[in-house]
């Protein structure tokens, strides 16, 4: 298991919660950043919710934010103390869904911030991605339990171990052929994983350490490959193409799917880059130094919005 908590030593003080209008700092290419109000929050993953907000876990800080344009950022803390929330995303409900790393709890929040905690049921799972399925409930990958979960909107939960020992699933996606497809980061697989619980699993080079996973817009499943500083392609049927990323050792972690392209991090570069379809990269540098970018996610606009773990902010991008 090879998780980056470079600031996991920093000391949390709680402050008071409420609403704050973050000022904006001026990016390149009609970027922004968006200073999250709680200091040392460790912002991890970021997706775009209801009614045009975009959401992100705060990691360190134990909460859920909530960025609306034009800045005005609110967060929400988790019921439950030190759970460390990971992953995030839309539910079919019109609710926020959410992982607890350290908590061992799948959550949700409502538009107006109320949080329901559902527990899983292997202990120490150290669940990481969530993801709506194409059955009308949430996926989810556990870590260090080895297994895909998937909790209903009502709160039941279901568990699929792996056919393989630490595996430590990551990234999952729903794929275009009606299965859910996961990276095994320790297994150095891609896993797909129907909703009636099949798995298949499909063999990469040793060393490539895939991290996060999402559904292209030419129908194929793209990675990121943090070992091989490569993103890589695999169609349904488990062909696989990689591409290097220009710059080296840049470490690339989260990725979406915008309408042509897609769009992923690079945690030690502090770099966004942009693969077309046909692999063409291109990368834009963060302003801020340290910035470590996570979690990304493409809006409904087209905008692509980035959490930056190292220098506390939320960044977005205007193709």
């Amino acid at each position: 298991m090879r998780r980056r908590r470079l600031l996991l030593s920093l000391l949390f003080v709680p402050i008071l919660i409420g609403t704050v209008a973050a000022p904006a700092a001026q990016a390149k290419r009609g970027g922004r950043e968006f200073p999250v109000p709680t200091q040392s929050s460790q912002p991890e993953d970021v997706a775009a919710g209801p009614r045009g907000g975009v959401w992100f876990t705060e990691f360190q800080a134990n909460m859920i934010g909530r960025l609306i344009e034009p800045g005005t950022i609110t967060e929400f803390p988790v019921p439950t103390t030190e759970s460390h929330p990971e992953g995030i995303e839309a539910g079919p409900d019109g609710a926020m869904w959410f992982t607890e790393w350290t908590g061992n709890r799948i959550g949700r929040i409502n538009i107006g911030g109320a949080i329901i905690e559902y527990p899983i049921p292997t202990a120490s799972s150290f669940p990481y991605r969530i993801v709506p399925g194409p059955d009308g409930a949430l996926w989810f990958t556990q870590n260090v339990g080895n297994k895909i979960g998937k909790v209903t909107t009502g709160g039941k939960i279901s568990e699929f171990p792996l056919p393989e020992p630490s595996s430590g699933p990551l990234g999952i996606t729903a794929g275009p052929d009606g299965a859910l497809w996961f990276a095994e980061e320790s297994g150095n697989r891609i896993g797909r994983i129907t909703t009636g619980g099949t798995v298949t699993e499909f063999q990469l080079q040793a060393g490539s350490e895939p991290f996060e996973i999402a559904s292209g817009p030419d129908g194929a499943l793209w990675f990121t490959e943090f070992g091989h500083n490569s993103i890589g392609r695999i169609t349904v049927a488990g062909q696989i193409t990689e591409f290097a990323v220009p710059t080296a050792n840049s470490d690339p972690n989260g990725i979406a799917a915008g309408p042509d392209a897609l769009w992923f991090t690079e945690y030690l570069a502090g770099r966004i880059g942009r693969i077309a379809v046909q692999g063409t990269i291109v990368d834009i540098g963060i302003p801020t130094a340290g910035s470590y970018p996570g979690g990304i996610a493409v809006g409904p606009s087209g905008n692509v919005w980035f959490t930056e773990t190292g220098s506390n902010k939320v960044g977005e991008i205007r193709p």
